[in-house]
């Protein structure tokens, strides 16, 4: 089948921010780093991939009217926030905190001698009230996109696990964004590699596939 076009981003091409514990690469304008033609893509505003060393983390700090979304790939994140919630998060649970009016929450590296990676990302929110928590288990079926958290914004957030030989068609949508996590995905004669995105505005559907195991988390975005 076509696809539509996509604006490719690759990993290399993020902006990075580098503290002694922590290495953030940026797919979004974000803190420092501003590019005024990446600002945001429909409702996200932030797609922040977090490598911390062991023990290490972020301690409570404060946000307002934002979705975020916390997706680990790797190790265990604790986190704690001022809505009462606190706990570990593991790879297979998507966690969301919707800021609403305020909310403070830390979260660091639960193990002192593992490292942690994760990907946190950020929507404008249509969620105006007391700060809300809930969060998924998630256990994705091979070649399928498979549902996570709802967020207030207009968007969803797949999960995709593709084996070798398989693919997947993604349905049409206003927007979409691709970011494969893990292996190598084809989409359009492309190949997208970990921390590689891939974002279009055609309402379109399209194709991913793989030759190898791999792993990708899908926004589908109706504005």
């Amino acid at each position: 089948m076509g696809s539509p076009d996509f604006d490719v981003q690759r990993s290399a091409d993020r902006f990075v921010t580098t503290t002694d514990d922590v290495t953030t690469r940026h797919s979004f304008s974000y803190g420092a780093h501003y590019d005024p033609h990446n600002i945001a893509f429909g409702p996200i505003i932030a797609i922040n991939e977090e490598q911390v060393s062991p023990g290490a983390g972020y301690d409570a700090h404060h946000h307002a009217d934002v979705e975020i979304v916390s997706w680990v790939l790797e190790g265990t994140l604790s986190h704690e926030d001022t809505t009462g919630h606190r706990g570990i998060i593991e790879p297979g649970t998507a966690q969301r905190l919707s800021a609403g009016t305020g909310v403070r929450h830390a979260e660091r590296n639960a193990s002192l001698t593992e490292p942690l990676r994760f990907v946190q990302m950020m929507l404008a929110s249509e969620h105006v009230d007391e700060p809300d928590y809930a969060s998924v288990d998630v256990d994705p079926e091979p070649g399928v996109l498979t549902p996570t958290v709802a967020v207030h914004a207009p968007a969803e957030l797949f999960v995709l696990h593709l084996d070798a030989g398989q693919s997947v068609t993604v349905p049409a949508a206003p927007r979409s964004l691709v970011h494969v996590t893990r292996g190598t995905i084809q989409l359009a004669g492309d190949e997208l590699e970990a921390g590689d995105q891939a974002r279009t505005s055609a309402a379109a559907a399209y194709d991913l596939s793989a030759s190898a195991p791999a792993d990708a988390l899908i926004w589908q975005l109706q504005r």
